[in-house]
């Protein structure tokens, strides 16, 4: 009798090889590779949906002939949801939910299966809880319904077969790890059960128009866990964001075929689930102190929403020979660019101090727009002298220490002048396009620090 065969497989790229290695030659990470079992035939998991979508075969035609008409979406009764997906879910459409355990994914993923089972049947697969469990926690949510069906299930076949019995609206899986194939020889989670699973419920929720929701587990360093080519074959990818510490949760859309990327969604937590939260910039500034130094407000645009978030800065000597940079919701690689460009170009002597800079609400900026407030908060700890609270701060700033022009200028200031700015800092080639009283251009760094630290 032959031995069976066995592989290694590379836990963050999918890649295979026939010998263990301490590094992954495809994707050059280290100690990744995991043995697994060798597929015994070359016929995917896919082929055990095949069966229910058999039928002709599909034959090329011209795009000319192809109508090109807009499917109406499902509404899935959470508006900021709705906002992120970019009006509903498209039927047929595979939505990949990431975040870190206890973040509320589980909970948000419930709360739309109880609003989308008010208007058909919505199957509900947990692969985590038993249904009692489910059933709880739809209670407490307000999301009990005669039409939501609750599937304790991790077998791929059964849950294939259930789909096509009960032909719902919508198919909800708590966790996409914890599914299996009896195909693939290797343990549920692993990179080859994942990419099976998630292959064949993307092919039947295709052939048969069902919206399906895929819960992913994160890795510790954040990443949805499983091979990076799974986010590849889904429609939409959604990454939660925030500190399970604090209440804020944010949803945003790191892909998406059907709306704006980098969308997002704010929610705050509370004992009956999610909330939406509607002023997501009233939320981030509700607590901002008063005359406080290195306190800065600017105006981040995510997917089509302006927000306004508070950037602080905290610059102290350092204690010992090395000064420490710490930036938490900004880019720690932009945070050394823009102390370089401080010390050289406006003459701050920040080589011996420790500066610390946060984000405040758990949002996450990576957009260069927010270069110019990140900076003035620094120098505003730095020479201990407070920015205007009223004060507005946008654009983007260069190694020469010019100030860039940013996008969507007008939007910015439109919601900070909602939110009661009078004042606004902005790059000099935006500022002749805004007709808002208060504005104020700037061409340089050392020009924006005069202007805000008069």
């Amino acid at each position: 009798m032959a031995a069976p065969r066995t592989r290694f497989v590379c836990q963050a790229c999918g890649a295979a090889t026939p010998k263990w290695a301490g590094r992954c030659p495809a994707c050059q990470e280290w100690n990744t590779l995991v043995e697994e079992a060798a597929p015994a035939t070359g016929r995917a998991a896919t082929a055990a949906v095949a069966e229910m979508l058999a039928g002709p075969a599909a034959r090329p035609q011209p795009v000319t002939a192809v109508a090109a008409q807009a499917e109406p979406r499902l509404t899935t009764g959470v508006g900021e949801l709705d906002r992120v997906l970019g009006g509903g879910v498209v039927p047929g459409s595979v939505i990949l939910v990431g975040g870190d355990p206890g973040i509320g994914k589980s909970t948000l993923m419930l709360q739309v299966a109880g609003h989308l089972s008010r208007r058909g049947t919505v199957l509900y697969v947990s692969g985590e809880e038993a249904p009692h469990q489910v059933a709880m926690r739809a209670t407490r949510l307000g999301a009990k319904d005669p039409q939501l069906l609750v599937l304790a299930e991790t077998h791929l076949e059964a849950i294939a077969a259930r789909i096509d019995e009960t032909k719902p609206r919508a198919v909800i899986l708590d966790s996409i790890q914890t599914a299996y194939t009896s195909r693939v020889e290797s343990a549920p989670g692993s990179v080859s059960q994942i990419r099976e699973v998630a292959a064949a419920l993307i092919a039947l929720a295709k052939a048969r128009s069902i919206p399906t929701f895929l819960v992913g587990h994160v890795t510790k360093e954040g990443a949805i866990a499983g091979p990076r080519v799974l986010e590849h074959m889904v429609d939409t990818v959604l990454y939660f964001e925030g500190d399970r510490g604090h209440a804020c949760r944010v949803v945003r859309a790191v892909k998406n075929r059907f709306g704006a990327t980098n969308e997002i969604g704010v929610f705050e937590m509370k004992a009956e689930g999610l909330v939406e939260v509607p002023n997501p910039s009233a939320l981030f500034l509700a607590e901002r102190p008063e005359g406080a130094t290195g306190s800065v407000v600017v105006a981040a645009v995510t997917g089509t929403r302006p927000i306004l978030v508070e950037v602080q800065a905290l610059v102290s000597p350092a204690s010992y020979g090395t000064a420490r940079r710490t930036a938490i919701g900004v880019d720690g690689g932009r945070l050394g660019l823009l102390l370089a460009v401080l010390e050289k170009r406006a003459g701050l002597a920040l080589a011996a101090d420790d500066v610390f800079v946060n984000v405040v609400g758990g949002i996450r900026l990576d957009e260069p727009a927010a270069d110019l407030g990140v900076a003035l908060a620094v120098a505003s700890s730095h020479r201990e002298v407070p920015v205007d609270p009223a004060t507005l701060v946008v654009g983007e700033v260069g190694l020469a220490g010019e100030v860039r022009a940013v996008q969507q200028v007008e939007t910015r200031v439109a919601e900070a002048v909602k939110m009661g700015f009078s004042r606004f800092l902005v790059p000099s080639a935006n500022a002749g396009k805004i007709d808002t009283p208060g504005v104020v251009g700037v061409r340089t760094l050392k020009d924006a620090i005069a202007a805000a630290l008069a």
